[in-house]
């Protein structure tokens, strides 16, 4: 793995006068924390498609017949047992 330190430095060295001028007092996220703030915001615009796209697979109505039939079974299971 090559040696990090140089480009550090010199990345350092452009940064830190930038630096000088943020108020030392205050406290921002920076570019990291938008970065990070974007990503999630990302994940959950996909996670919310998904779940979309599975909810509209989800068929909400029960078949006639599966009604019927649990209903004949519970009134003959009732006549059974008076």
């Amino acid at each position: 793995m090559p040696d990090m330190s140089a480009s550090v430095s010199l990345a350092m060295t452009h940064l830190v006068p930038l630096a000088k001028e943020v108020d030392e007092n205050k406290v921002t996220p920076g570019v990291l924390g938008f970065i990070v703030f974007a990503a999630m915001a990302l994940a959950v615009w996909a996670l919310m498609k998904s779940m979309s796209k599975h909810m509209g697979k989800v068929d909400f109505k029960e078949p006639a017949d599966a009604d019927a039939d649990s209903a004949e079974s519970s009134a003959d299971s009732e006549a059974r047992q008076s």
